[in-house]
């Protein structure tokens, strides 16, 4: 079964279309991520998954529960983390586990146990008795996750789990998030702007204006790019000019990228006079900010 499928989801607020025509599926135990710049109807999508907005248009089911006919079945089904903490500073990181406990409905005997399972799979039982305002960014992340799934919801929802972490604790908090996909069979859905956490996802989907303009999984998004990007910074002539054997290039500023299909290129393979009237050249391997790049200037067809 499905953990979530989503057909054709619309969002207007007065003439402004948030969310457009949406459709996606989260199987059981994957992840899935919704990238895109703010503003591209990331965070209004998770607002209508978790029932907190109403969609103009579309269908939405959570673990096989219509949300539209039983939202509040879908809400025992999801865990949300939103941006803003839902945790209580005040309290400790234990106090506030059993406090969320309590508030689903747990019993003593397995909030208990729920508890001491979540603080050592996110590595905070030394930290248990610890005011949440004395730990760390990463730390209190870890801990508002925990919480979120203290009911072992089939979907968790992440809107920007990561930000505001250092590359360290980001690193640390998708280790987090894979465990628990790969150990509790939690599906997750995550929204970011940061493209390189894409290649945590078994599938992301590109947004643009509360649009879908691209998915796949990040091997298949980054094989439609070719071998290499071949980044050239203008000179006195347009790059296009100087390199017209090498097909459509992406502008972006002063530097026009290229797509290299061949794994044997080598930059000695450019017409030397081509390459003297170019201020640089850089020869790289691509990575997915090329792909969403490339996807919303209409210049890379999704793989599916």
């Amino acid at each position: 079964m499905e953990a979530l499928t989503v057909e054709g989801l619309t969002k207007r607020f007065g003439d402004v279309v948030a969310v457009d025509g949406l459709g996606f599926s989260v199987a059981s135990g994957a992840c899935v991520g919704l990238l895109g710049p703010n503003g591209s109807g990331k965070s209004t999508t998770l607002q209508m998954l978790a029932t907190l907005l109403h969609p103009d248009t579309g269908h939405v089911v959570v673990a096989g529960i219509d949300v539209a006919r039983d939202p509040v079945a879908a809400r025992k089904a999801l865990g949300i983390v939103f941006q803003d903490s839902a945790l209580d500073r005040g309290m400790t990181a234990e106090e506030n586990l059993h406090f969320a406990s309590a508030l689903h409905g747990l019993p003593s005997a397995v909030a208990r146990e729920r508890v001491s399972e979540l603080l050592a799979l996110f590595e905070l039982e030394a930290k248990r008795e610890v005011l949440v305002a004395a730990l760390s960014g990463g730390q209190r992340r870890a801990l508002d996750i925990a919480r979120g799934v203290l009911h072992r919801p089939r979907l968790l929802l992440l809107d920007e789990p990561t930000a505001g972490l250092d590359p360290a604790n980001r690193r640390a908090l998708w280790r987090f998030l894979r465990r628990l996909s790969r150990e509790q069979g939690t599906a997750l859905l995550v929204t970011t702007h940061q493209m390189d956490e894409a290649g945590d996802c078994e599938r992301v989907l590109f947004l643009r204006a509360g649009r879908c303009v691209g998915q796949g999984t990040p091997t298949e998004l980054l094989a439609t790019l070719g071998a290499f990007m071949l980044d050239v910074e203008r000179g006195d002539t347009d790059p296009a000019l100087l390199f017209p054997g090498l097909g459509a290039g992406l502008v972006q500023g002063e530097v026009t990228s290229f797509r290299i299909a061949n794994p044997s290129f080598a930059l000695a393979e450019l017409e030397p006079t081509a390459v003297s009237r170019a201020r640089s050249l850089r020869l790289r391997r691509p990575d997915l900010n090329d792909a969403w790049l490339w996807t919303v200037a209409g210049l890379l067809e999704s793989p599916t």
